[in-house]
């Protein structure tokens, strides 16, 4: 990987690029393929400098001899991928600009030829259905080199993709960019990914739609047995009836109609409104109203444990003659409370009320990020750090309410995902319980804390993060959330909206990495110093020939001076 520091030429088969730029560079390499090939080029590992922005720092792809070519695709610092990208013409060109902040650039990308539709490209595949499994190739033998595979999932509408690798052996180093496997929240990989993994680990991913992406990637380095995955699909909230949907999530009130229950009302699908009547709604083959929790006149109570989001759909008769028909109103909560969502709808109609109900859920996710910023989150799994590494860690709740508040209630560290063996306490009752752990104060939608490596580390080869989270309203000044650390002598009896829990992990030490690195190029070279069985028996075989030889040799030399030593005896004894 002796990459020149600032652009280059190359017409090598394939070859990995190790890039390291400073302030001001404005860089461009060639790549040149061969007759009848595409040239596959994989950014599998960049680093920017801090909150640049793709007009002043980036990588452009153009699908041609120079920058002049058509352009391919662009890389920058918020891009949320593993970009891939693969030429149409005979050459590929790549220009990496930086801006003038003072900060040492890091790339990592690997290039290759490769022939469309030949064997070799033939791996992934689509997967439909509520659930399935499938593998890497050749898996549990070691996977080829130079793949690039994508499997698209889609389960049933209305549902989400809960993905678990049961097996998961692929080549270790610390930021996943030589082999790895990218999972993509969405139909393709231009969707949001969900993360990247490699060396050993069993991952699961969860989707927000019944769509679902996976992508391995191999160079031709080494080659491990790879993985074996399954996914289920778990029902989302609604449809309640085929008339009438209510879908509640973190963030927004969806409400479908269909034309003909509106028909069925005496009413068209013209005249309809919400609390605030500037709320019109989408028609298509229904009438939908989507909007976020917090607007369209939508009426907010807050009830201790538990807040409720209502909103009225007002229907007015077809057409413009008078009639004694009252009015129908459509009603709409989205009720949160404890651990789940509910949804209710009451249709009134000549004072008769219907309603339907659904679950649902907050939207919670935790990431660990490269600095105090908050700006970049660890993308890689598992996370590699050293011993007293400051480490960043932030929990969102996905919403559009800017009312609602994140509270850390608890954090502990284990050793096992499932937190059923030995725990170590980071965050109790919203007191800190580590000497290094600070928290931030509330931001938005986020909660964020710091804290060290803890020597829990030294002790386990794998550490997960489990944090309770505690989600309050945050204009009730006698909230849990407003409280914050409470002893345990205390019972808390503080209103809170909704509490849940969510994991994250593994973190493990650099120096595990270094060895399992050093293990790795050591078994490799122990497989090219032991001759396989073939050479063995060959080796055995010769050497079997060889003693024959000799002792056939001997016999002869010993019958010829036995026959020497019998004559002169003869004639001795004649004489």
């Amino acid at each position: 990987t002796g990459v020149p520091r600032c652009g280059a030429s190359f017409h090598e088969p394939n070859k990995a690029l190790r890039i390291e730029l400073n302030a001001n560079a404005n860089c461009i390499w060639q790549i040149q393929r061969n007759a009848n090939q595409t040239i596959r080029l994989i950014f599998s590992h960049f680093k920017f400098a801090p909150s640049s922005s793709c007009e002043t720092e980036s990588i452009k792809v153009f699908d041609g001899p120079s920058t002049d070519s058509p352009l391919l695709g662009q890389v920058c610092d918020d891009t949320d991928a593993v970009p891939v990208l693969e030429s149409s013409s005979d050459s590929l060109t790549f220009l990496i600009r930086t801006n003038s902040v003072a900060f040492t650039r890091n790339f990592f990308a690997y290039y290759y030829f490769f022939s469309p539709g030949s064997r070799t490209e033939n791996c992934g595949g689509e997967l439909t259905g509520p659930n399935g499994t499938f593998s890497s190739p050749r898996y549990p033998a070691p996977y080829p080199e130079f793949r690039y595979c994508v499997w698209h999932i889609q389960a049933p509408k209305n549902s989400k993709i809960n993905l678990q690798f049961q097996d998961f052996f692929l080549e270790l180093d610390r930021n996943c960019q030589l082999d790895f496997t990218a999972v993509y929240d969405g139909p393709t990989t231009n969707s949001g990914l969900l993360g990247k993994v490699c060396g050993r680990a069993q991952p699961t991913f969860e989707s927000s739609s019944n769509m679902m992406t996976v992508v391995l990637s191999t160079d031709d380095a080494n080659s491990y047995r790879g993985f074996s995955a399954q996914y289920s699909s778990v029902p989302l909230p609604g449809p309640m009836e085929p008339n009438t949907t209510l879908t509640c999530s973190s963030d927004t009130m969806r409400i479908v109609l269909s034309k003909s229950y509106l028909a069925s009302l005496g009413f068209s699908e013209a005249h309809l409104q919400l609390n605030d009547p500037s709320c019109k709604p989408v028609i298509t083959d229904s009438v939908i109203f989507s909007f976020p929790l917090a607007s369209c006149g939508t009426i907010k109570k807050d009830e201790g444990h538990s807040i409720t989001y209502t909103n009225t759909i007002s229907l007015a008769p077809a057409g413009n003659g008078i009639t004694r028909q009252k009015n129908v109103e459509i009603t709409a909560e989205c009720r949160m409370k404890n651990n789940e969502t509910l949804e209710v709808i009451y249709i009134t109609k000549n004072n008769a009320i219907q309603h339907m109900a659904a679950r649902g859920r907050y939207n919670i996710s935790m990431a660990f990020y490269e600095s105090d910023l908050f700006s970049k989150p660890i993308r890689y799994s598992p996370y590699y750090v050293d011993l007293n590494q400051t480490l960043f860690a932030e929990v969102t709740l996905h919403s559009t309410d800017p009312n609602l508040q994140v509270f850390i209630d608890t954090c502990t560290a284990s050793p096992e995902p499932d937190f059923g063996s030995v725990t170590y306490d980071l965050i109790r009752s919203g007191c800190n319980k580590d000497d290094t752990v600070v928290t931030y104060p509330a931001f938005e939608n986020h909660g964020r804390f710091k804290f060290r490596a803890f020597r829990f580390l030294r002790s386990f080869p794998s550490v997960y993060l489990q944090c309770d989270v505690v989600i309050c309203d945050s204009n009730n000044t006698n909230s849990r959330c407003a409280r914050g650390c409470i002893s345990r002598q205390k019972r808390d009896i503080s209103p809170y909206t909704w509490k849940t829990n969510t994991v994250v992990g593994p973190i493990r030490l650099k120096r595990d990495l270094r060895a399992a690195e050093y293990s790795e190029s050591l078994t490799e070279a122990e497989a090219e110093k032991t001759p396989n069985l073939q050479q063995y028996n060959f080796y055995t075989l010769a050497f079997v020939v060889l003693i024959s030889n000799i002792l056939i040799v001997v016999a002869v030399i010993l019958k010829h001076h036995k026959h020497q030593a019998g004559y002169s005896y003869q004639k001795i004894q004649s004489s």
